[in-house]
């Protein structure tokens, strides 16, 4: 006997959704760069600092 429409769909639903969680937790390992990437931040003004020197908010002061 042959399942019903609601049936299938909620079984396509139930893959789809268990398909997405497996992504997620492999985007986890393979993403962990938020702390490296809020360290990229300045302390003070919270912009992104482009390159070693100081951020612009601290060069005109010492």
């Amino acid at each position: 006997m042959h399942g019903s429409a609601c049936d299938v769909l909620s079984k396509i639903a139930l893959i789809f959704l268990a398909f997405i969680a497996v992504l997620a937790m492999f985007g986890r390992l393979r993403f962990p760069g938020q702390k490296r990437l809020e360290s990229a931040r300045c302390p003070h003004c919270k912009r992104f600092r482009i390159g070693k020197g100081p951020c612009q908010c601290r060069e005109g002061k010492s």
